[in-house]
């Protein structure tokens, strides 16, 4: 399916919880990985707040794009996030997934 990009260009993005590895199997301990860079994949929750209304997102980041210490609260910036839809043909479910191809501490521009 299609993905778009979400500009966050003028949003105040706050980390609302810590990155916990994106598994593929629970059962195994089989974690996702990132198809071109073969990096583990970790998603965080993110808080984007835009013209007066906040939104928290699940975001899939490979391991290689989250700063060090990134913890629940801190303001970040987000570099690249895309969205795209899904659907389930089996139990019928559908939604929209959000990827990032990293954030960084906007205090920490050396890491950019």
């Amino acid at each position: 399916m299609p993905s778009f990009k979400i500009d966050t260009s003028s949003a105040v993005v706050f980390v609302a919880t810590a990155p916990e590895p994106k598994m593929v199997n629970k059962k195994t301990g089989e974690r996702a990985v990132d198809r071109e860079t073969n990096a583990s994949l970790s998603t965080v929750g993110l808080l984007v707040s835009d013209e007066g209304e906040g939104n928290l997102y699940q975001v899939t980041v490979p391991e290689t794009g989250l700063p060090e210490g990134l913890q629940p609260g801190m303001p970040v910036k987000v570099i690249g996030l895309k969205a795209r839809d899904w659907e389930n043909e089996f139990n019928g479910q559908s939604g929209t997934a959000s990827r990032s191809v990293r954030s960084r501490s906007p205090r920490r521009p050396d890491h950019e």
